[in-house]
């Protein structure tokens, strides 16, 4: 099969540029020919992006010509915005390749992707009715708030129209999606994965050191209640990652044993998380399926989530925390820390679910079927 992989890579890079590559080198393993093109919203003026995102993105003639110059069978797009836009999509089918459209958060609906706003999540925005995000600045300012209200408005039929098919990543943002308007019958689950040399032989968080977070440091991920309550709990906490929410937790970590890592490199957050007894991830948003979930599964370190998103899929029953409920996670942390034996069998369930859920064997045969091969 012939794959051309789409995405406008974001201004600050994050999980959906990880998929985007651990997909085009699990197709190649796998004998596929892979072609990835990529535009950036970091070489954008503010007013070439409002104009491509009202517009649909670009005259695209690039994509169609990439399409029959490797006779591509699937245009499997990711992040469009504003780049590419329902242009792309267009310019795939009538070069004659299938159009797979990979809905990694909220975007298709949402001004700012994530579907959160003031400590909950949002979904005021629906259906292409984008007025709320307009009225609520959710862009900052009026005009750039303004220029996506429509842009997201007039694009949404046309993105919907050219896609045969939808992928997501966990259960939960499916079932969300198909109520914000994505069609229920074209839309398929399919959680994160990681390569199998990140998989463990065996758990070994009875020996771990540390908890530990890693990810954007902004207050829709909730490490305020991760830092609170391992303060709280006596266990010493690791957070890794860099943001405009760092100076306020380190504010409520005070005299507390939490170390700020600030951003590290993916062999180095590995390094970290090795030595980790618990990783938390107590968002407050409806977080799909974070990579840094994912990773600690498949090294074996038990997670404790909150109950938005796509998490409990990920943590399993006895992995999820109620998400505003501090005294919980402080239970969970302290009783967890405290018992190894409890931290072994738990890591050891993490990476079952890991091997059943997140592994590429487990991957490869749904996106084929994604595709419409019946390849596995």
């Amino acid at each position: 099969m012939r794959v051309l992989l789409l995405h406008n890579r974001y201004r600050a890079e994050g999980g959906e540029e990880r998929s985007v590559d651990e997909i085009a080198r699990l197709l190649q393993q796998r004998g596929h020919v892979v072609r990835v093109l990529e535009r950036s919203s970091a070489d954008l003026g503010r007013g070439r992006a409002a104009s491509s995102l009202w517009h649909g993105g670009l005259e695209d003639a690039e994509v169609g010509r990439e399409v029959m110059a490797m006779r591509a069978d699937v245009v499997h797009a990711h992040n469009l915005h504003p780049l590419f836009g329902w242009r792309a999509l267009a310019a795939g089918r009538a070069a004659g390749a299938r159009v797979v459209l990979h809905l990694h958060n909220f975007r298709l609906f949402c001004a700012i992707g994530v579907a959160y706003r003031e400590g909950a999540p949002c979904f005021r925005c629906r259906r292409g009715y984008t007025l709320p995000g307009l009225r609520l600045r959710c862009r900052g300012s009026l005009p750039e708030a303004a220029v996506y209200a429509a842009g997201l408005h007039r694009q949404l039929p046309q993105l919907l129209l050219y896609s045969d098919r939808f992928v997501t990543v966990s259960d939960a943002t499916m079932r969300r999606l198909v109520d914000l308007g994505v069609p229920a019958g074209q839309i398929v689950s399919l959680p994160n994965f990681v390569s199998a040399s990140a998989f463990v032989d065996r758990s070994h968080a009875d020996q771990g050191r540390h908890a530990l977070v890693a990810g954007r440091l902004v207050p829709e991920k909730g490490f305020d209640t991760a830092v609170l309550a391992c303060r709280a709990a006596g266990v010493p906490l690791v957070v890794a990652g860099e943001g405009p929410d760092e100076p306020r937790l380190r504010r409520l970590a005070g005299d507390a044993d939490v170390r700020f890592a600030g951003m590290l490199t993916r062999d180095q957050l590995a390094l970290v998380r090795a030595d980790a007894a618990l990783v938390l991830a107590p968002s407050r948003s409806d977080d799909a399926c974070p990579f840094a979930v994912v990773e600690a599964l498949a090294a074996g370190v038990p997670v404790f989530a909150s109950d938005r998103g796509g998490l409990p899929e990920l943590a399993g029953a006895d992995g999820t925390v109620p998400v505003d409920d501090l005294a919980a996670w402080t239970r969970a942390i302290a009783r967890t820390w405290q018992d190894p034996r409890d931290r072994r069998t738990r890591g050891e369930a993490a990476l079952a679910r890991a091997r059943e859920r997140c592994h590429p064997d487990a991957y490869y045969p749904g996106l084929m079927r994604a595709y419409g091969s019946p390849e596995d």
